[in-house]
C-alpha cells in the first residue's frame, strides 16, 4: 500500500472530527438556551410569589388588599404609625436573629450581592442570608415602608436562578450565565420591561463584554415577560395615553434635565446621610422600628408615602394632579424613602427614584406652563416621563438602562429623543459631583 493510500483515511477523519465538534458545540449552546428559558420561568415565578407574599402581609396588617396607599387611607390616622412601626420591628427582628442562623450555615455570614456575583462569574449566593433578607423585605414592604418591592423581586429571581445553575447538567463556565439570565428576567418581569432587563445586566453587571451571554439573557428575559403578560397583565406597567413630542420643547427639556440631575444627586446624598444617622442605633430591630415609626407618623398627614409610589406616578402621568399636590408628595416621599432605606429596610430604590422623577417633572411642567408658551413646555405629561428616566439615570449612573426601562414601562417611544438628551445631562451632573450610584438593589449585608 502506498503512502498516498495511508493518508486518505486520515484526511477523511479530520473533517469528521470537525463536524462532530461543531455538533457538540451546537448541542451545548441549545442546552444553555433551554436552561436560560427555565431561568426566565423561575424568575417570573419568584417575582409573582414575592408579590403574593407582600399582598398577604398587607392584608394581615391592614385588612386591605387594593394597594398600600389605599390601605393607608382606609386606616385611621393613629393606626398608620402602629402598622409601620410594627412591621419595621418584625423586619428588624428577622434580620437581627436571622443573622445568628445565617452565621451557623455552611457558607457562614458572608453575603454576596447578585450584581457582584455576576461580575465575578460566581453562583454561590448565600442561601440562608437570601432567605432572611427576603422575609425581612416582605415584612417591611407589606407594612408600608417607603421602598420598592421590585428590588427584592430581582434579588429573589437571581437567587432562584443561582440555585438552578448549580443543579442543571451544564458546563461549569456556563453556570454564571444562568444566574445572569435570572437577573435580567427578574427586571423584565418586575417592570414589564424585557429589553431593559437585558440592558441592565449588560450595562451594570457585565459591562457589555460577555458576548456569549447575550442570547441566553435575551431568551430568559423574553420568557419571563411572556409569562407575566399571560398570567398577570399584558399592559405596560404605567399605561398612559399617547403623548405628543414637540421639538420646540427640547430647550426646556435640557434645562429641566439640569434640575433632574441635581435632584437625583441630592436624593442619593440624603439617603446616604440618613443611613449614617440610623447607624448610631445598634439594634437592627430598634433601627427598623424607628424608621417605620417615622414613616408612619408622616403618613398620618400624607398617606401617599406608603409603598413604592406606583399609584402617584400613574396619576402624574394622567395629568390630573395639581403642582401643589405633586410638590407636597415629592417632598414627603423623599424624606420617607430616606428614613426607610436609611433605617436598613430591605427594598429597592429604582421605583422610588422613578417616583421622584415623575413628581418633579410634573411640578416643573405645570409651574413652567403658568409663565411660558405651551410650545416651549410641551405636554406636561412628557416631562413626567422624561423626569423618571433622568432621575433614574442620576441615581444609577446607567443611562441606557434608564432610557430603555422608562420607555418600555410607559410605551411612549416617541419621546426617545428628549429622554436621551435629558439622561445625558442628568448623567453628566450626577457623575460630576461624585455621588455613589445605586447598582441594583442597595441592600446592606445581614449583620
Amino acid at each position: 500500500m502506498s503512502a498516498t493510500d495511508d493518508a486518505a483515511p486520515l484526511a477523511d477523519a479530520a473533517p469528521r472530527r470537525a463536524h462532530f465538534a461543531l455538533l457538540a458545540s451546537t448541542a451545548a449552546t441549545l442546552r444553555l438556551w433551554l436552561w436560560a428559558a427555565a431561568a426566565g420561568a423561575s424568575a417570573a415565578g419568584a417575582t409573582m410569589g414575592f408579590r403574593w407574599l407582600t399582598q398577604q402581609i398587607e392584608w394581615l396588617a391592614t385588612r386591605q388588599s387594593n394597594g398600600l396607599v389605599e390601605a393607608a387611607r382606609a386606616l385611621s390616622p393613629w393606626q398608620r404609625p402602629l402598622v409601620c412601626a410594627g412591621g419595621g420591628l418584625l423586619a428588624g427582628l428577622v434580620i437581627q436573629y436571622g443573622a445568628r442562623w445565617v452565621a451557623r450555615g455552611r457558607q457562614g455570614d458572608h453575603y454576596l450581592d447578585y450584581i457582584d456575583a455576576a461580575r465575578q462569574g460566581r453562583v454561590d449566593l448565600n442561601d440562608r442570608a437570601n432567605l432572611v433578607r427576603t422575609v425581612s423585605a416582605a415584612l417591611s414592604i407589606g407594612t408600608g415602608a417607603s421602598i420598592g418591592r421590585e428590588g427584592p423581586m430581582v434579588q429573589l429571581a437571581a437567587w432562584a436562578s443561582a440555585w438552578l445553575s448549580r443543579i442543571v447538567p451544564i458546563a461549569p463556565e456556563q453556570r454564571s450565565a444562568i444566574m445572569v439570565c435570572g437577573i435580567a428576567a427578574g427586571i423584565a418581569s418586575a417592570y414589564h420591561a424585557p429589553v431593559a432587563g437585558v440592558v441592565f445586566v449588560l450595562e451594570l453587571a457585565l459591562g457589555f463584554f460577555a458576548r456569549h451571554t447575550v442570547a441566553p439573557v435575551l431568551i430568559a428575559s423574553g420568557t419571563a415577560s411572556s409569562l407575566v403578560y399571560v398570567m398577570i397583565d399584558s399592559k405596560p406597567l404605567y399605561a398612559t395615553a399617547p403623548i405628543a413630542m414637540l421639538p420646540s420643547s427640547l430647550v426646556f427639556t435640557l434645562l429641566a434635565a439640569i434640575v433632574f440631575g441635581g435632584l437625583g444627586w441630592g436624593f442619593l446624598l440624603l439617603v446616604e446621610r440618613s443611613r449614617t444617622l440610623f447607624a448610631r442605633v445598634q439594634s437592627a430591630a430598634l433601627r427598623l422600628a424607628l424608621g417605620g415609626l417615622l414613616v408612619g407618623l408622616l403618613s398620618v398627614f400624607v398617606p401617599e408615602v406608603w409603598g413604592n409610589g406606583y399609584s402617584v406616578v400613574s396619576r402624574a402621568l394622567a395629568g390630573t394632579q395639581t403642582w401643589q399636590w405633586l410638590a407636597l408628595i415629592l417632598l414627603t416621599k423623599v424624606i420617607a424613602t430616606s428614613w426607610s432605606s436609611g433605617s436598613g429596610a430591605i427594598g429597592g430604590m429604582f421605583t422610588p427614584s422613578l417616583f421622584v422623577g415623575a413628581a418633579a417633572g410634573g411640578v416643573l411642567a405645570e409651574v413652567a406652563a403658568l409663565w411660558l408658551p405651551t410650545a416651549w413646555v410641551g405636554d406636561p405629561r412628557s416631562l413626567v416621563v422624561i423626569g423618571m428616566a433622568a432621575v433614574l439615570t442620576a441615581a444609577t449612573h446607567a443611562p441606557l438602562m434608564a432610557i430603555t426601562m422608562v420607555l418600555e414601562m410607559t410605551n411612549e417611544f416617541q419621546l426617545t429623543v428628549p429622554v436621551m438628551l435629558a439622561c445625558a445631562v442628568s448623567y453628566a451632573i450626577s457623575t460630576q459631583f461624585g455621588a455613589k450610584p445605586l447598582y441594583g438593589n442597595p441592600i446592606e449585608a445581614v449583620r
